[in-house]
C-alpha cells in the first residue's frame, strides 16, 4: 500500500463519522497533506452544513501552506451550489497545487465538473485511489444516484427452527414483540437504526408488535419511519402514527379526510410490483437507505423483486415448534459473527 493510499484510508476513517447524519449527501472524509504531514482533516457535517473539504481546509492553521499542499478526498469535489458553495471552488481559491480523489461523483450536477474545475484552475488531478474501497465507503450515496433508489438493507431475527414469529395462541392480548435475540443483539439493531435514515415495516408488524421504531438503546437520531398501509387498518393509538418523528404511511386510499394530521402520505397501486413502488416513493422523498424490518411478506417482497442490497439475519437459541417461517433468501455469507447466544449472518445478492 503507497502513501496515497493510505490518506485515502484515513479519508474513509474520517467520512465513518457521518454515517446516520450526512444523508442524502454522501459522508466524505478529506486530509490535507504538507511536506508529509497531516495539516488538516474534515468530515461531512451533518446535512445543510460544511462539507468535508471546507471543514478540512478550515482545520489548517497556517493557511498560507495550502499552495503547497495536497488534498486527499474519498469523492470528487462537488461543483454547484446546494445547501452550501462549491467545494471545489474554495480549492481553487486557495491554490492548493494537487487533489487526490477516491472516485468520480456520479450525481448529473458533478459528475467530472470538480475535477474539470480544479485542473482549469492548475491543479494536479489523480482518480481512482482505493476506487472500490471507496465505492464501498459510498454505498448508500452511490446506490440512490445510479440506481435511483435507497440502500436497501433487510433485517430479520428468527430461531433455530426458521420462524420469526410464534403462533398466534402464543401471543399476548396487548400487542408487543416477541423477542428471539437478546438484548445485545437489540442494542445493535438500535445503533443499525441510527445510521440508515428510514425504517420500514408492513401493517401486520404495527398491528401486532406495535412498534415504536426509534433509537431508544443508542445514541443517535431516530429514522423515518415507513408504513406499508394498504387498507389504512392502523390506527391513531399505535405509536408509528404519534406524530414524533416523521412518518410516511405508503397505502392505496386516495380518500385525504381519512388522513392522519402531521403524517405524510404516498399512495402506491398494491396490485403491482410493490417493493419498486416503495424504492420509488423514497426515492422521490430523498431517503438514500432504508432498513426493511417487516414481516415476512414485507421482506420477501424485496427479496423477490431482486431490491436489497443487505440482509441482516438474527438466528436466536430460541425455537417456536411452528409459526410464521422466515423468508427464504438466495444468498452470499459475507459475515458471520456470535453475541452471545445469538449469531449474526450477513449476506450479499
Amino acid at each position: 500500500m503507497n502513501i496515497h493510499q493510505k490518506y485515502i484510508l484515513r479519508c474513509m476513517e474520517l467520512g465513518k463519522k457521518g454515517l446516520g447524519t450526512t444523508a442524502p449527501n454522501p459522508m466524505v472524509g478529506c486530509v490535507i497533506v504538507h511536506d508529509g504531514k497531516i495539516i488538516g482533516e474534515g468530515f461531512t457535517s451533518p446535512y445543510g452544513g460544511p462539507h468535508a473539504e471546507v471543514n478540512a481546509i478550515n482545520s489548517v492553521k497556517d493557511k498560507s501552506v495550502l499552495s503547497r499542499a495536497s488534498l486527499y478526498v474519498t469523492l470528487e469535489p462537488c461543483s454547484h451550489y446546494g445547501k452550501t458553495p462549491p467545494c471545489a471552488d474554495l480549492i481553487v481559491k486557495h491554490n492548493i497545487s494537487e487533489a487526490f480523489i477516491g472516485l468520480k461523483d456520479p450525481h448529473d450536477k458533478v459528475a467530472g465538473k470538480g475535477i474539470q474545475k480544479l485542473e482549469e484552475a492548475g491543479c494536479k488531478v489523480t482518480i481512482g485511489i482505493l476506487e472500490e474501497e471507496c465505492r464501498e465507503h459510498h454505498k448508500r450515496f452511490l446506490t440512490y444516484q445510479e440506481k435511483k433508489r435507497p440502500y436497501i438493507i433487510l433485517k430479520w431475527a428468527e430461531t433455530q427452527d426458521g420462524f420469526m414469529a410464534p403462533d398466534k395462541t402464543k401471543r399476548k392480548d396487548k400487542p408487543e414483540p416477541y423477542w428471539i435475540t437478546n438484548p445485545y443483539s437489540r442494542q445493535l439493531v438500535h445503533q443499525w437504526r441510527s445510521e440508515e435514515q428510514a425504517i420500514l415495516v408492513g401493517t401486520n408488524t404495527v398491528l401486532e408488535d406495535n412498534p415504536k421504531l426509534n433509537t431508544r438503546d443508542w445514541a443517535g437520531k431516530n429514522p423515518i419511519r415507513i408504513v406499508l398501509d394498504k387498507n389504512l387498518r392502523i390506527g391513531p393509538d399505535f405509536h408509528v402514527l404519534d406524530g414524533s418523528e416523521k412518518t410516511i404511511v405508503l397505502t392505496q386510499h386516495t380518500d385525504a379526510t381519512k388522513y392522519i394530521d402531521g403524517v405524510a402520505y404516498e399512495v402506491l397501486d398494491f396490485n403491482k410490483p410493490l417493493a419498486q413502488q416503495v424504492c420509488d416513493a423514497l426515492h422521490k422523498q430523498s431517503i438514500s437507505s432504508a432498513i426493511v424490518e417487516g414481516g415476512t411478506k414485507t421482506l420477501q417482497t424485496f427479496i423477490d423483486e431482486g431490491l436489497w442490497d443487505e440482509a441482516r439475519i438474527f438466528t436466536g437459541a430460541v425455537r417456536f415448534g411452528n409459526g410464521i417461517a422466515a423468508p427464504k433468501l438466495k444468498a452470499v455469507l459475507q459475515h458471520r459473527e456470535t453475541i452471545l447466544s445469538d449469531i449474526l449472518s450477513i449476506y450479499t445478492p
